[in-house]
C-alpha cells in the first residue's frame, strides 16, 4: 500500500518545522525520524506504556496513537522542550536528585505528564501524582522515587514563588 507524502507545518518546542510525511505517519514517527528529536521513546505502539507522551497545546498525548497530520498548527512539546536553554528544567533536576530514573527509557513520558500536573496543581498529593502518572509505566522502579521527584519539584517551586511573591501555578496567574 502506498501513502502520499505531503509537507506538514508543525510547531515543535517553540520552533516552526516543515517536514515531509505520509498520511499514516504518527507524530512519534515524525518527531523521531523527520525532526530528529529522539527523546520521545517508542515503547508499545499501542498507547499503553506512556513512553511516547508529548504535550499538544499543553495536554499530554500519546504520540504513537496520534497522526502527525492531526497536530498541524498546534504547539508540540517534547522532553527536549522542557529545558531552559542549556539548563535542565526544575522537574528534570528534581528527577535526578531523587534518583527517579534507572534505565531512563520511560522518563520522558513521565516528565511530560508530571509537567502538566504541576502547571495546574502546585501542591499535589501523592494520590494526585499517582493519578496524573497512571498512563505511564516503568519496568525498573517501584514508582516511589518518581512520586518523590514530583513532590520535590512542587515544594521547591512553591518556595521559589513564595520568596518572590508570585503565584505558583498557571491557573493562579490567570
Amino acid at each position: 500500500m502506498s501513502f502520499s507524502r505531503r509537507i506538514l507545518r508543525l510547531h515543535v518546542n517553540g520552533q516552526p518545522r516543515e517536514v515531509l510525511a505520509r498520511d499514516a505517519d504518527t507524530l512519534l514517527d515524525v518527531l523521531r525520524e523527520e525532526v530528529e528529536l529522539t527523546g520521545t521513546k517508542r515503547g508499545c505502539d499501542l498507547g499503553t506504556c506512556g513512553c511516547c507522551t508529548v504535550q499538544i497545546d499543553g495536554e499530554p498525548v500519546l504520540s504513537c496513537l496520534t497522526l502527525a497530520a492531526e497536530v498541524e498548527g498546534k504547539q508540540i512539546t517534547t522532553v527536549e522542550g522542557l529545558r531552559d536553554g542549556e539548563r535542565f528544567a526544575p522537574l528534570q533536576e528534581a528527577w535526578a536528585e531523587a534518583g527517579a530514573s534507572q534505565c531512563g527509557f520511560c522518563t520522558p513520558g513521565f516528565l511530560l505528564a508530571a509537567d502538566r500536573l504541576l502547571r495546574d496543581n502546585a501542591s499535589p498529593s501523592r494520590d494526585e501524582i499517582r493519578e496524573a502518572l497512571a498512563g505511564n509505566l516503568c519496568r525498573c522502579t517501584g514508582y516511589v522515587k518518581i512520586i518523590d521527584a514530583v513532590e520535590r519539584c512542587a515544594a521547591e517551586h512553591r518556595t521559589f514563588c513564595a520568596e518572590r511573591g508570585r503565584p505558583s501555578t498557571v491557573s493562579e496567574q490567570v
